[in-house]
């Protein structure tokens, strides 16, 4: 069972928590916004093979919202931080990562 850590409540199990997409992503304003960017903004989002920005909500605890860094690939968690705190930088914790893999 994969083990998310809340920043509020701790490490808990995954069915307690749900993925709320890709965070960081800027709302566009309706007045001037054509209907291919707005549609762009519901649908397009990054796929990438690695690292991500997600926003999450720890659902069936303390009800909370939160960003975290997760590999696409192994799933795991790099890191979780507050929503409102800046986006980590994805290219240094690739690297920091491929590192530590190295070590091993």
């Amino acid at each position: 069972m994969l083990l998310i850590t809340c920043p509020i409540c701790g490490p808990r199990p995954e069915i307690e928590f749900r993925n709320m997409g890709e965070a960081h992503i800027a709302r566009p304003t309706p007045e001037g916004t054509s209907d291919d960017d707005m549609a762009a903004f519901l649908y397009l989002r990054s796929n990438p093979k690695g690292l991500i920005a997600e926003r999450w909500r720890h659902v069936h605890g303390c009800a909370r919202f939160f960003n975290a860094v997760r590999h696409t690939v192994t799933d795991k968690f790099v890191t979780v931080y507050e929503v409102g705190a800046p986006k980590p930088d994805l290219a240094a914790l690739a690297a920091d990562l491929a590192t530590r893999e190295a070590g091993r």
